[in-house]
C-alpha cells in the first residue's frame, strides 16, 4: 500500500462515518499522509482527526477514535494508534507493505505517475540563449533543469511543450554578422564583436557555402554573414542539446514574429486594452500600473520596435496557441525583468499569477583542484556546454546540474564528479542500480525468477531493512508530484541518494541469494521482488533526470 493507496483510504474510513451520520462535516477532498519521524510510531500518520474536529464540532480525540475504529477494519492496515491531541498513527499489514515492490516492478515504467497536474496545457521556455555562440555553462543549468522539469510536468500528467526561444532578430545579431565578416576577411573582430575560434569556424563554414562571398562589396556581404551564420549556429545548438539529451519541440524565431507583423498586432491588442501612449515621440506601455519600477518602450521615437515589443508579442503568440500558462526559466542576471513581464501579462489582460511563471537560476562555478575554471578555448571568454561535458561526462553533467535548488549557486568539482567512488553521488546512485542488476543477473544464473506477481509472497518481508526500503519505495509517486509542483528536480536526486543508501543497508543485512547447496526459498523470491522494485525506481528516477541507468559499472 503506497501513501497515496492509504489516502484513500482514509478519506474513505472519514466518508464511511460521514455517511452513518456519526460525522457532521464535509468529506475532504484530500488528506495528509505522511511518514513519522519516529518509526516507533507507525508506518504513516495523519492529522485528519484534528482538521475535522472543529467543524464537526466535537473533541479531537473523539473524532479520532471514529476514525481509527472505521480504518482498523480494512485488510491493508494493522493497527492504528491515537497519538497526543487526535494523531492517527497507522501500521500497514505486512502484505500492504510488500505489495509496494508488486506494484513497481508491474508498473515499471509507469510507476511514479500520477495525473496531480492532468488538464494543466503548459509552455515550458528555456535555455533560450542568443544564437551568437555556444551554449554557456549557465545555459547549460537550465538545458538539464529544465528539461528534468518537463519530465517531471509530465510525468504528473501535465500537457507539456518545450520551447527555445531564438532570439535571431537585433543588435546582437548585426553584431555577430559582423564579427564573421571580419574573420573572414583577415581583420581582427570589431570591439563590441563576438571572440572565440568558433568564430573564424563559422565564418569559414560560410565563405565554403557560398562561392565568392568575398569578392562581393562588403555590404553585401554582411546579409550573407548574417543569414547563414545565424542558421549554422543554430544548427550547432540544436546538436549540442540532442548531444546532451535535450529535446525540444518548438524552435521559435523571433524573426518570425517580425515578419508576421507580431508586434504592430500586439501593440494594438495593448493600446486597445489602454495602457498605451505616446510621449517624446515614442510608443509606452503603462507598466507601471502594474507595479514595474517603470514605464516600458515598445516603439522607439526612430520608429524601431523594442526587444521589449517582442516580448509582447512572443507572449501574446503562446497564449494564442491555447497555453494555459507559460513558464519561462531566466538566469540570475535577468531578475529586473520579472517586473515587466508580469506587467505585461497583465496589461494583456491575463493574471500573472495564473498564466505566468518566471523561474531564476543562480551561477555556476567549474572547478579543478579548487580553482575555477574560466576559459573555454572555443568560446574565449567562459565555459561551454561541451567543455563541462567532456571534463565530466554527460550523465555526471546532468545530475551535478540538476542536483541543487536553482536557487543556489553551484560549483562543480571536476575531480569530484569524475570518481568512481560513493563520494560522487551520481556514481553512487548508478552504482546501486548496476548492483542490483548483478543480484537479478545471477538470480537468473541460478535458474531463480522473479514469477508471477499473484504468486509472491510479499508478507515474508518482515525486516526492518526490508520495511524501510518498501517504505522509501512507496514515496517515489509523491516525491515526483511534489518535485513537480514546486519545479524542483533535485528533490528527486536527494530521494534517489537516499534510496541507494537504503538499498546498500538492506543488502548489507539480508541475504538475497542461496549460497552454496542451499535451496531458494519464499523468502528469496520476496526480496528478489524487492530488489527488482528498487531497481524500477531508481531508473525511472534517473530517466527523469535524463541520466542512464547502466547494468554494469
Amino acid at each position: 500500500m503506497t501513501p497515496e493507496q492509504l489516502q484513500d483510504a482514509v478519506r474513505t474510513a472519514v466518508a464511511a462515518v460521514v455517511e452513518r451520520g456519526a460525522l457532521p462535516v464535509d468529506v475532504p477532498a484530500g488528506v495528509v499522509v505522511e511518514r513519522p519521524k519516529n518509526p516507533e510510531h507507525g508506518d504513516y500518520a495523519t492529522n485528519v482527526a484534528l482538521r475535522l474536529a472543529k467543524p464537526a464540532g466535537r473533541p479531537p480525540r473523539e473524532v479520532a477514535e471514529l476514525l481509527a475504529a472505521e480504518l482498523r477494519t480494512h485488510p491493508g492496515i494493522a493497527t492504528v494508534d491515537i497519538a497526543g491531541p487526535g494523531f492517527l498513527n497507522i501500521t500497514l499489514a505486512q502484505g500492504a507493505l510488500g505489495r509496494i515492490a508488486v506494484d513497481a516492478v508491474t508498473a515499471g515504467e509507469a510507476y511514479g505517475r500520477t495525473t496531480s497536474l492532468a488538464g494543466q496545457k503548459l509552455n515550458l521556455e528555456f535555455v533560450s540563449a542568443n544564437p551568437t555562440g555556444p551554449v554557456h555553462i549557465g545555459g547549460t543549468r537550465w538545458a538539464a533543469v529544465g528539461d528534468a522539469i518537463g519530465r517531471l510536468l509530465q510525468a504528473s500528467g501535465a500537457d507539456v511543450t518545450r520551447e527555445y526561444y531564438l532570439n535571431d532578430a537585433g543588435a546582437q545579431i548585426d553584431r555577430f554578422a559582423r564579427s564573421l565578416q571580419a574573420a573572414a576577411n583577415g581583420r581582427a573582430v570589431p570591439e563590441d564583436g563576438y571572440a572565440g575560434s568558433y568564430i573564424g569556424d563559422i565564418a569559414t563554414q560560410v565563405v565554403a557555402a557560398e562561392p565568392g562571398l568575398l569578392d562581393r562589396p562588403e555590404d553585401e556581404q554582411l546579409p550573407v554573414f548574417r543569414a547563414r551564420g545565424v542558421e549554422l549556429m543554430v544548427d550547432e545548438i540544436r546538436s549540442t542539446m540532442a548531444g546532451f539529451g535535450v529535446h525540444f519541440d518548438v524552435w521559435f524565431s523571433e524573426t518570425s514574429l517580425h515578419e508576421a507583423g507580431a508586434l504592430e498586432k500586439a501593440v494594438a491588442r495593448l493600446r486597445e486594452q489602454g495602457h498605451v501612449y505616446e510621449s517624446e515621440g515614442a510608443v509606452w506601455l503603462r507598466t507601471t500600473t502594474f507595479g514595474d519600477d517603470k514605464d516600458r518602450v515598445l516603439v522607439k521615437a526612430d520608429g524601431e520596435s523594442t526587444y521589449f515589443a517582442a516580448d509582447c508579442a512572443y507572449y501574446l503568440d503562446k497564449r494564442g496557441r491555447g497555453f494555459d500558462k507559460v513558464v519561462i526559466m531566466l538566469g540570475a542576471d535577468h531578475s529586473g525583468y520579472v517586473g515587466r513581464y508580469k506587467a505585461l501579462v497583465a496589461a494583456a489582460g491575463d493574471d500573472p499569477a495564473t498564466h505566468l511563471e518566471i523561474l531564476l537560476g543562480q551561477l555556476v562555478n567549474l572547478l579543478r583542484d579548487g580553482e575555477p575554471v574560466r576559459m573555454s578555448k572555443r568560446a574565449g571568454t567562459v565555459v561551454n556546454l561541451e567543455d563541462l561535458v567532456d571534463a565530466i561526462g554527460g550523465d555526471a553533467a546532468r545530475y551535478a546540474l540538476a542536483r541543487a535548488s536553482v536557487d543556489q549557486q553551484i560549483d562543480i568539482d571536476i575531480d569530484l564528479w569524475t570518481r568512481k567512488t560513493n563520494d560522487n553521488p551520481v556514481f553512487y546512485v548508478q552504482y546501486a542500480h548496476a548492483r542490483i542488476s548483478s543480484v537479478l543477473r545471477n538470480a537468473g544464473d541460478l535458474g531463480l525468477a522473479l514469477g508471477e506477481a499473484g504468486d509472491v509472497d510479499v508478507a515474508q518481508l518482515t525486516h526492518e531493512r526490508e520495511n524501510d526500503l518498501l517504505r522509501a519505495l512507496g514515496e517515489f509517486p509523491r516525491v515526483l508530484t511534489s518535485a513537480a509542483e514546486l519545479r524542483a528536480p533535485h528533490r528527486v536526486a536527494r530521494y534517489l541518494e537516499e534510496l541507494a543508501g537504503t538499498y546498500h543497508r538492506f543488502y548489507d543485512s539480508c541475504r538475497v541469494l542461496p549460497r552454496g547447496d542451499e535451496e531458494a526459498t519464499v523468502l528469496t523470491t520476496a526480496r528478489l521482488w524487492l530488489c527488482a522494485a528498487t531497481a524500477v525506481v531508481l531508473r525511472n528516477g534517473l530517466a527523469v533526470l535524463g541520466v542512464s541507468a547502466p547494468e554494469r559499472m
